[in-house]
């Protein structure tokens, strides 16, 4: 049925895959382990790196693997019921932007970097898992959350094209995504360029209030050990 009729495939891929990447775990996790709103903590954003802003690693750790999870299922329900890369894509980028823009948030979303891993791993898994590795290295080595984060995206093109994954739409998807978490970290950007990014962990002597301090996706710097 799916094949024969591609239109109705892909809207329901649209639909299903944007409806899953609203799902908001950061905001479901912190409000049902008793750690308020996120959204009124640290930077507003309901992300992992802002959830772990309220000390609770453990939600954040849900929260983690719920924005990856849920690009990866709807790359996955699409390949199942359609039987190509091409509606696990359109599935996939629809969870993205359901992440970035979730309907039941009006439309006030994440920045999308754990949604864009656990979609890549889904759809294009060797690519996906060296950007997860890339990630951790230049983390580890730089200290900067924001700058790990678009490095990891910025090559994953490459990594797609470079581990022969096809069809060439695993590769779009890889480079849709990358462009709109660079709009979405053009505040990052600008403080990396400024050398005003706090690293992963800085904390700083004494500062005014948390909101004197940025970290990455806009609040006060995580103190990571």
């Amino acid at each position: 049925m799916w094949a024969s009729n591609p239109l109705l495939a892909a809207s329901l891929c649209i639909a299903g895959g944007y409806l899953l990447g609203s799902v908001p775990f950061g905001v479901i996790a912190t409000r049902l382990g008793g750690a308020g709103d996120v959204r009124k903590i640290g930077s507003g954003n309901i992300g992992a790196t802002n959830v772990l802003r309220t000390g609770r690693r453990d939600l954040a750790l849900i929260t983690l693997v719920g924005d990856g999870g849920k690009g990866a299922a709807a790359v996955g329900l699409a390949w199942w019921l359609c039987g190509s890369a091409e509606a696990a894509a359109i599935a996939g980028g629809a969870a993205f932007l359901g992440h970035l823009f979730p309907v039941w948030l009006g439309f006030k979303g994440g920045k999308g970097v754990s949604t864009f891993l656990g979609t890549m791993i889904a759809i294009a898994w060797p690519a996906g898992l060296l950007a997860g590795a890339t990630w951790i290295v230049v983390a580890f080595v730089f200290r900067f959350s924001s700058l790990a984060a678009l490095t990891a995206v910025a090559l994953t093109p490459i990594f797609v094209f470079l581990t022969g994954q096809t069809p060439e739409a695993k590769l779009w998807l890889a480079v849709f995504m990358a462009v709109l978490i660079f709009i979405r970290h053009h505040e990052n950007i600008g403080r990396l360029l400024r050398g005003e990014e706090p690293r992963i962990g800085a904390r700083p002597a004494a500062p005014a209030s948390s909101e004197d301090v940025i970290g990455h996706n806009g609040g006060p710097p995580l103190d990571v050990k």
